[in-house]
């Protein structure tokens, strides 16, 4: 390849990187904050330490500008809320008091306080707050994070780039205040809005700011006109203003379509675009509205959602046919590396075989100045580099691993019938409710209970080899014991064992079927402290022997309620891994369901007649183009069906979703033909079953009452307003009594107190129901 003065000034950058340090010093720091372990200044030291930390490791790595702004105490989104002043009237006051804890009572909530809504961040497990926003909304800058924060990396001589959520997306992420009207448009406050950014880009470049960036990733999505001209006034608003510094808008996830020549044309000095797979379509666009003369395009080309290396021939291109399509290239990850591992080098468990074809944080970043370097100063600087990278691909694609042709057999073998339950709904209602015997608005909890400390630590000296496997299982038993006592106490109808097996609804199942491998320190940022492991989903899938059969008869043995069976569905096992790249989706759901099935069918035989296969990623997986839906849809509840639809009329199956706009998707939850559905609705005020309604859903459905990502006890009181809430959408005979999602997270007593509160507003409802 041969340099161009374009290609001369190509530089090395990242949107974002993982806050919690390699051994989630941030998360320890921040639990212990909360608890009252770790002072409010330590709290900020650590968290300085892993700022620079990072910045110096990405200097190092051949990173030639340093996002800032970017590390977060507990989400983003949160933090430009703070930034803009949008701060709800319910928390004022705990902000006013202490910043910090107000700032978490905004995340977490108080006894007394709810906290902000809580949703995933576009298609990704990644959940962020929702801005609660409404016509008498006012902003107020306040750029005290995002200015300390470029003065810290400046001090240590590192060039560095603001990166803040834009305006746009702000406002389209946002949700109309508690007693706004629900047809309220938040993005209404553009006007009032783009001051205060204004005065925020002010403050930064004061603070030596070169470039701030601007994310939109919004405006991936489908957009009306209306919004597409708010984002084109936004940027002519800001382009216009001379006291600012340069400005790089940001889109990622996605193919940007009619929104691309609206950015295009804005008066900013760069655009930052996805270049990978997804977002192949980038390229032509962008040849199409005739380039980015004299500006800045920063080229995603490395996938910043996925552990795979890199095709860097495949990016070399790529990056070439770029050269001619604006003023200068930079290379860049597609998104921030926020939703991928800190460093794979840390995996010792992993054979180095299978390691060659990983890439976590350390390495994408490492992939990118090679990218830079070979852009820059010619393809024969970085030789060893590609000569090494066709190897690790060359071994992935050869690899017995990937190839199972029992599995694949098995897999073409499927048909529309199995795929479907024998019989119709009312039948299986009917049945159901003969041989389950349950009463008037049935209580039930949606799997998981608290993981105690007991139970830690027997894992951890399970690990360390410092107890037997006789002694762990031993530990095992006492804690379903105790989760199938407490349940009986407290009157819930449809017990769960509580999985204290589990160390990830994910995981525990990834760790038993071939063709997945499972990382030791793999941890990505789910939302707050709340880190998860995804695994691997390296090759094709079986399912050696039954995974949960042993326990979930055990528990079921301890009590004569109906304990149900509790699994991972298809897509949020595919979700919640970093799923293999060289089939279709649809492929490696389908082999997925099928182990499943197995599972389902050995629970049913063991005598199990209620069992739950969650799929809280259904929405989440959701493409962003509405385009894309019907395909993403047909094979996500067919891979549902295929797990479930060998079992009996009389066996009831559950899932549960949580934390999405399940408004999108009513119709996939329909076809999904699960007999009982429970998802979130605390924090949203009951508005999935609204969705439910208009939508006419047949079937059973949970709603929750308990919002168990918040550390507050709702009251009896309060659990029954939403009841009754929910029963103006939902029928008595069709409405389950459960919590939003499940309870590992959360300490004993306030899952005690919680739960036996629900069960009393179940009571206090069917008594209502009942009374003449």
């Amino acid at each position: 390849m041969t340099t161009k003065s374009a290609a001369a000034a190509a530089r090395a950058t990242v949107y974002g990187y993982p806050r919690q340090g390699p051994a989630r010093e941030l998360k320890k720091a921040i639990e212990g904050y909360w608890k009252g372990r770790v002072g409010a200044d330590a709290l900020r030291t650590t968290a300085a330490g892993l700022r620079r930390a990072n910045w110096h490791e990405l200097a190092d790595a051949g990173i030639g500008e340093v996002p800032t702004g970017d590390f977060s105490f507990y989400d983003h989104v949160l933090d430009t809320t703070v930034m803009v002043g949008a701060i709800p009237e319910r928390h004022r006051p705990a902000v006013e008091a202490d910043a910090l804890d107000g700032y978490f009572a905004m995340a977490r909530g108080t006894q007394d306080v709810a906290p902000l809504e809580m949703t995933k961040w576009f298609d990704t497990n990644y959940h962020y707050l929702v801005p609660e926003l409404g016509p008498e909304t006012v902003f107020t800058a306040d750029s005290t994070k995002q200015v300390a924060e470029l003065t810290e990396a400046l001090a240590l001589g590192l060039p560095a780039r603001p990166v803040l959520v834009g305006p746009v997306t702000y406002l389209l992420l946002a949700k109309p205040a508690p007693g706004v009207a629900a047809d309220f448009q938040p993005l209404t406050l553009l006007d009032r809005l783009l001051p205060v950014y204004a005065e925020v880009l002010a403050d930064l470049r004061e603070a030596g700011a070169e470039w701030v960036q601007l994310d939109e990733p919004a405006l991936v999505q489908d957009r009306t006109p209306a919004e597409l001209n708010a984002a084109g006034r936004a940027y002519r608003d800001l382009g216009a203003l001379t006291d600012r510094p340069k400005m790089l808008v940001a889109s990622y996830f996605d193919r940007l379509g009619d929104a691309l020549p609206v950015l295009a044309g804005a008066p900013v000095e760069g655009l930052a675009l996805d270049f990978t797979e997804a977002a192949a379509a980038n390229l032509d666009a962008l040849a199409a509205v005739g380039g980015l003369p004299g500006k800045r395009l920063v080229a995603g080309v490395v996938n910043g959602r996925n552990i795979w290396v890199d095709d860097l021939e495949k990016s070399l291109a790529t990056l070439g046919t770029l050269l001619g399509l604006a003023d200068r290239v930079d290379v860049a990850a597609s998104c921030s590396l926020l939703h991928v591992p800190v460093d794979a080098a840390l995996e010792r468990d992993i054979e180095p075989q299978i390691l060659r074809w990983l890439a976590f944080a350390r390495q994408k970043t490492a992939e990118i100045a090679t990218l830079a370097r070979g852009l820059t100063q010619g393809t024969h600087t970085i030789s060893a580099q590609l000569a090494a990278n066709r190897a690790d691909l060359a071994s992935r694609n050869t690899s017995a691993l990937t190839r199972d042709p029992a599995v694949r057999a098995r897999t073409a073998a499927v048909t529309a019938d199995d795929a479907r339950r024998a019989q119709p709904y009312a039948e299986r209602a009917a049945a159901q409710r003969g041989s389950l015997g349950l009463p008037l608005l049935p209580t039930t909890t949606i799997g998981s209970f608290p993981q105690t400390a007991e139970l830690r630590t027997a894992r951890a000296g399970l690990r360390a080899g410092r107890i037997d496997d006789a002694a762990y299982e031993e530990r095992v038993r006492a804690e379903i014991q105790e989760v199938i006592a407490f349940q009986e106490k407290a009157g819930i109808d449809v017990l769960v064992h509580g999985e204290p097996e589990r160390n990830d609804m994910v995981q525990y199942f990834a760790e038993q079927l071939t063709g997945y491998l499972a990382t030791q320190h793999g941890w990505v940022q789910s939302y707050g402290t709340r880190y998860v492991r995804p695994p691997i989903l390296a090759g094709d899938i079986s399912r050696p022997e039954p995974m949960t059969v042993r326990w979930t008869t055990y528990a079921q043995s301890l009590t004569g309620r109906p304990v149900k069976g509790m699994l991972t569905g298809p897509v949020t096992m595919l979700a919640w891994s970093f799923v293999r790249d060289d089939q279709p989706l649809a492929d490696t759901a389908r082999q997925v369901a099928l182990a499943l099935r197995d599972e389902v069918d050995d629970l049913e035989t063991s005598g199990t007649s209620v069992i739950q296969v969650d799929e809280p990623a259904l929405r989440e997986t959701l493409p962003l183009r509405a385009a894309d839906h019907a395909a993403y849809l047909a094979w996500a509840t067919e891979a549902f069906r295929l797990t479930t639809s060998g079992v009996r009329p009389d066996t009831q199956v559950h899932t549960h979703m949580c934390y999405a706009e399940f408004g999108d998707i009513v119709q996939a939850i329909d076809d999904l033909d699960a007999d009982v559905i429970s998802l979130e609705a605390a924090r949203s005020h009951m508005q999935v079953a609204r969705e439910l309604a208009a939508h006419g859903y047949p079937r059973e459905a949970g709603p929750g009452v308990y919002d168990i990502h918040s550390p507050r006890v709702p009251g009896a009181d309060e659990a029954a307003a939403l009841l009754r809430k929910g029963l103006e959408a939902i029928p008595a005979e069709r409405l389950w009594v459960n919590p939003d999602c499940g309870l590992k997270t959360r300490g004993w007593p306030e899952t005690r107190a919680s739960l036996e509160n629900l069960v009393a507003a179940a009571r206090t409802v069917r008594g209502e129901l009942s009374a003449p």
